[in-house]
């Protein structure tokens, strides 16, 4: 039977993975205007800017909800996480906020003419800087110390090479989802490049998590040894499983369900992470139990999030749905601009 501790931690781990398998894809679509190359590099940009404007804020509506259940669901995990990794957390809020403002002054820009190569080119640096720090904040739970209190951890707590590979996984997931996504939404040639840049950043994913393995046992041993236990290790396997369908899917073009096995890697292997976690939000520092909120905040929680849900998920649903596919002659589709 699982306790409600049990169950606002799989909440928090859900929000983590949505956020991961939408917002991620958003971050992905910067990358890979900064990664454009071939003779339809223009046509990728632009086919990447189109398909994010619709949900480039939406997406973050994930990270909200991570950061409510976390502060509503384990207030001293919070209090200890936001301390502990002030700094990576405060470096992807500055790059989510120029990454907005970036996005919003490219399209008036756009307009007059004016500052388009600066946007985009903030646009892309915050797209990459983002990512990379969640990705190192989330790797450090793993292996962080515990602050005395109302001390900030020093660089040397959080900066390690298993975080730093964390910063780059996180950088190959969104790097990996976002070409995927764009080549069940495109056509033609501007399909096979998005399906091209989707068939290596599956084999560059595969190679990173790879190599992040070794270098948890000689860092963050401690979490490698629960990540080879048989919950963690059966989670990763179904994630590798559903990564070489990806890659299979996008060798036969099937991209409808390439998608949907793309974000199936994505989700396990956040998922795998979290199973290598449990029962702890710090591993053997902070238990998931001694940084939960009182019995009787979790099951007001609990009995809330499935009426806030009822109105969210369809929301987001058919906004998805709606922007499924680009539009036919797309915003400034005959401008000569270099963006």
């Amino acid at each position: 039977m699982f306790s409600s501790v049990d169950l606002a931690a799989a909440v928090l781990l859900l929000g983590l993975v949505m956020y991961a398998v939408f917002g991620g894809a958003d971050f992905g679509g910067g990358i890979w205007t900064a990664l454009a190359s071939g003779p339809r590099k223009r046509e990728q940009r632009e086919g990447l800017f189109n398909a994010i404007g619709p949900v480039w804020e939406t997406n973050h509506v994930w990270l909200i909800f991570v950061v409510v259940t976390l502060f509503t669901a384990f207030p001293k995990g919070f209090s200890v996480i936001s301390t502990t990794l002030m700094t990576p957390l405060v470096i992807a809020l500055v790059g989510i906020n120029f990454r907005g403002a970036a996005f919003a002054f490219r399209h008036f820009g756009r307009q007059t003419g004016r500052n388009v190569p600066l946007m985009a080119r903030v646009f892309e640096i915050a797209s990459i800087l983002t990512p990379f720090s969640l990705g190192m904040a989330v790797t450090a739970t793993g292996r962080l110390p515990v602050p005395e209190e109302g001390a900030v951890a020093g660089t040397g707590s959080w900066v390690s090479p298993f975080t730093l590979m964390g910063g780059i996984v996180g950088l190959a997931i969104c790097a990996y989802l976002a070409p995927v996504y764009m080549a069940a939404r495109t056509d033609g040639e501007l399909r096979e490049d998005f399906r091209r840049q989707a068939m290596a950043a599956s084999l560059a994913l595969g190679a990173l998590t790879t190599l992040a393995i070794p270098l948890a046992w000689l860092d963050a041993p401690r979490f490698a040894e629960r990540l080879s236990g048989p919950p963690a290790l059966t989670v990763v396997s179904l994630g590798v499983v559903c990564g070489v369908a990806t890659l299979v899917l996008l060798w036969r073009r099937s991209f409808t369900l390439a998608q949907v096995s793309a974000a199936g890697t994505v989700a396990l292997t956040i998922a795998g992470f979290g199973a290598a976690m449990f029962p702890d939000l710090l591993v053997d520092r902070l238990t998931l139990e001694a940084a939960a909120a009182p019995r009787a905040t979790l099951r007001a929680f609990l009995a809330v999030l499935p009426i806030g849900m009822l109105i969210l998920a369809p929301s987001l649903l058919f906004l998805y749905l709606t922007f499924r596919r680009d539009p036919e002659g797309a915003e400034d589709q005959g401008e000569d601009q270099r963006i």
